[in-house]
């Protein structure tokens, strides 16, 4: 969780936030396993390899399921 969370918080500040949080998604699907993470979902291997691709532009609802399948969930708050 606090990967993703430095991930987010440097990607504001550095490059596009939706690419950051892609490429931290996909290093840690990787990191679970990415054939595992992808049954989890509900998806194809080769579509979560090309949903969390730099170029990547996956649906809300493949998100979710990915980061359900990771152990995380994505919540929204105020900006400080």
């Amino acid at each position: 969780m606090e990967y993703m969370r430095a991930a987010l918080e440097e990607g504001d500040e550095e490059q596009d936030g939706a690419q950051v949080l892609l490429i931290a998604l996909r290093q840690l699907a990787q990191a679970k396993g990415s054939a595992k993470v992808a049954k989890a979902a509900g998806i194809e291997r080769e579509s979560l390899y090309r949903a969390l691709s730099g170029r990547g532009n996956p649906r809300l609802s493949t998100l979710f399921a990915v980061t359900k399948a990771i152990g995380l969930r994505l919540t929204v708050e105020a900006a400080s």
